[in-house]
């Protein structure tokens, strides 16, 4: 692991190798980004690392970032990756569209993607921007904000990542996994994925981002996705991230939608040394629905932050959020809901609700719900709760002659089910169930 001596700045450092970046990217380099990256540039050299004396950081210290130094991916590498190998990262059983990525670099020989229709795009943002210039520039950075240094530092070294476009009236016959396979045996890497989904009037969509593990060495995910719904517009979105356990994962995902579409967005996380995740949708109309389900699974020394953020900016929408996680050994967990119900939003409900379970004494969590709420005839609830698994109701399952390490996985799996039953695709679903059990019997070898 490379990390900074007493004489350097990490920021001076990553500054300094944008050049080399540059020229790494090798004529890749559209107008439209380049002019992106400047911006970017900017906002990187006036901002700082956060601490865990921000507010919106208090629980979750990022001291990894000012210390070793992650390496952009060079734009010509191999990926390293057969069709065959990359067999065992993607969730089969169903029939989908995928889009690989190896280190942040889309990977055509990697990816099949067979729909057709003069209303759909799919595909990488390099090339989107090389054919679709217009519609690049009406959106690509207009949806999300780089409000944070990691934000900026993603904007600095983006060179690709998913995108989406669906036209008015238009639907995915089936849903698009984009399988992103992270990390090098060589070098600590840094991945600044940039993922654009554009969902017009009426469409519909599911859609799976897949973060796996390719190498033990260290890595740093640093993403930003950007997600436009048109009025009438559905999107199923899952985000699934099991990245191996010495990797860095931080992302913003943000939303905005317009009237009567709905977002149903589940995010599930097993993997990594520290996972941060910024979920934000911004209700800008009238008849909106927004669902976020979470569940999260924390063992050793891991750390899971997620912080929700719905914006309540119009009448008569309803939002309903729902994240669960176990946490064992010295794991730790952070919720940070935040609701805003502004003084236009009348006839407003949203509901929020994060349940924690420890399965050690040394495990520990911090929710923190906020709730602001501007206007007068609404409905909004939140609660919290964090406990241990029931006694009693393991003992009753244990005397109908269960073992114990079974009996826990039962319970277990029953927390969680409210969220996982939450998704649509069958085959997925059994999948992740079968994730779930895979990570709790680690767990019980260790006991």
């Amino acid at each position: 692991m490379k990390e900074l001596t007493k004489n350097e700045n990490i920021k001076d450092w990553y500054l300094k190798n944008y050049e080399l970046f540059e020229k790494q990217m090798n004529g890749h380099n559209h107008d439209l980004l380049k002019r992106m990256r400047q911006v970017s540039m900017t906002k990187f050299s006036e901002l700082d690392f956060p601490t865990t004396k921000n507010e919106e950081w208090k629980y979750t210290d990022v001291s990894f970032a000012r210390k070793i130094k992650f390496n952009p991916a060079a734009r010509e590498s191999k990926t390293g990756y057969t069709i065959d190998e990359i067999k065992k990262f993607v969730f089969g059983g169903f029939d989908y569209n995928l889009i690989t990525f190896v280190n942040g670099k889309y990977s055509a020989e990697l990816s099949d993607i067979s729909e057709e229709s003069d209303k759909i795009i799919i595909g990488n943002l390099n090339d989107f921007i090389e054919s679709h210039g217009e519609i690049a520039a009406n959106y690509l950075g207009k949806i999300s904000s780089e409000d944070n240094l990691f934000n900026a530092l993603n904007g600095v070294y983006m060179q690709d990542g998913v995108v989406i476009v669906l036209k008015e009236n238009s639907e995915l016959s089936k849903p698009l996994q984009a399988l992103f396979i992270n990390g090098d045996p060589e070098e600590n890497l840094l991945v600044a994925p940039r993922n654009l989904i554009v969902a017009g009037k009426n469409s519909r969509a599911s859609v799976i981002f897949n973060y796996c593990g390719g190498s033990k060495e260290s890595y740093f995910t640093n993403g930003i996705t950007e997600l436009l719904l048109e009025e009438d517009s559905l999107i199923d979105f899952y985000k699934i991230q099991r990245e191996n356990s010495s990797s860095y994962h931080i992302e913003k995902f943000q939303a905005i939608q317009k009237d009567r579409s709905v977002l149903n967005h589940y995010n599930l996380n097993f993997g990594g040394k520290l996972i941060r995740n910024d979920i934000n949708s911004k209700l800008d109309g009238e008849n909106i629905e927004t669902h976020y389900f979470g569940f999260y699974l924390g063992k050793e020394n891991r750390h899971i932050d997620n912080h929700t953020f719905v914006d309540h900016a119009k009448p008569n929408s309803m939002s309903n959020e729902l994240y669960k996680g176990i946490l064992d050994d010295n794991a730790r967990g952070v919720f940070n809901g935040k609701i805003i119900v502004r003084q236009d939003a009348q006839k407003t409900n949203a509901y929020q609700q994060n349940k924690s379970v420890l399965l050690s004494a040394d495990a520990r969590v911090d929710t923190k719900p906020q709730l602001e709420i501007f206007a007068d005839d609404v409905k909004c609830t939140h609660g919290a709760t964090v406990g241990h698994l029931d006694e009693e109701a393991e003992f009753y399952i244990r005397s109908r002659g269960v073992p114990a390490d079974l009996a826990k996985s039962i319970l277990i799996r029953a927390f969680a089910a409210d969220v996982i039953d939450e998704i649509k695709i069958d085959e997925l679903k059994e999948q992740i169930n079968h994730l779930i059990f895979e990570e709790l019997h680690r767990q019980e070898v260790a006991f």
